[in-house]
């Protein structure tokens, strides 16, 4: 019986320009690169059995390629569309993983503060919704929606009734005006604030730093030095800081550092100092 010949392979100028950058290309994917180099070979007249040992592939490989290039051409090197694995979920298990997404932990009676994906995944598993889940599978179920249980979200409850004029004159402060008039060159805002509790460490021994092939040496012993507070006062216009550690927190620390900031030029010549505070400076 005799033996069907090789499918005829011709390429065009531009056709094999383009399977030399493929079969030549370094950044090219190892399944294109020995497609085109099957073709290429193809194309000198080759027949299958020594095309398939140059490229170490079985016969059937190139003749599959060979032959869906000369009935396609370019376009017939790319992989076909697949079907794909067959659905595992229902669309009422997805709606059901998503809905306990959107539920706090503590209302399920969960010892958790947030969600999750493993946790949800687990959760899945306890309630029946699925008899398996990957953490991946919740994980993309929930981006389908921008979904993020793991995240907080956190809002302000306005409680003052005069809070709009007072966040008005902040504002405002902050844009350079005050009472609808342009702020000067000589007219300055400050913004001030404390850091309450900031414990005092000192190592019992001192660090001893890198050198060759040696990482730096930290001892874990330390002293406490107490807890101080630390003010803060920040020109918003010139991203200038002043600051200062104080033992506590009051009314003397904070009218220190207002003396510390309005003793210093160009603050103390100024026209206007615009003081910028919370109640509880």
């Amino acid at each position: 019986m005799p033996l069907a010949s090789a499918v005829p392979v011709v390429v065009t100028a531009s056709e094999r320009h383009r399977l030399k950058k493929m079969a030549y290309g370094h950044k090219t994917p190892h399944q294109a690169r020995q497609r085109a180099t099957i073709v290429l070979l193809a194309a000198r007249g080759r027949p299958n059995a020594r095309i398939a040992v140059q490229t170490r592939l079985h016969v059937d490989t190139v003749r599959t390629w060979r032959g869906r290039f000369a009935a396609g051409g370019m376009p017939a090197l790319a992989d076909r569309k697949r079907s794909g694995r067959p659905v595992s979920f229902t669309a009422l298990q997805v709606a059901e993983v998503k809905a306990l997404a959107c539920q706090s932990p503590a209302g399920t009676r969960a010892p958790l503060s947030r969600w999750s994906c493993p946790e949800l995944a687990r959760e899945v598993v306890a309630r029946s919704i699925a008899g398996s889940i990957s953490n991946s599978t919740v994980r993309r179920w929930l981006k389908q929606d921008a979904l993020e249980p793991w995240q907080y979200q956190s809002w302000i409850s306005v409680r003052d009734p005069a809070f709009r004029p007072k966040a008005a004159r902040v504002l405002d402060l902050h844009a350079r005006t005050f009472g609808g008039v342009p702020l000067g060159e000589d007219e300055y805002v400050i913004s001030a604030d404390e850091k309450t509790s900031i414990q005092a460490h000192c190592r019992c021994h001192p660090t001893l730093a890198p050198g060759q092939a040696r990482a730096m040496r930290v001892h874990h012993e330390y002293d406490r030095g107490g807890a101080l507070a630390y003010l803060a006062a920040y020109d918003v216009h010139r991203a200038r800081v002043f600051g200062r550690c104080e033992p506590r927190t009051g009314i003397r620390p904070f009218v220190n550092l207002v003396t510390q900031v309005m003793t210093t030029e160009p603050y103390a010549s100024a026209k206007s100092v615009f003081w910028i505070v919370d109640t509880r400076c």
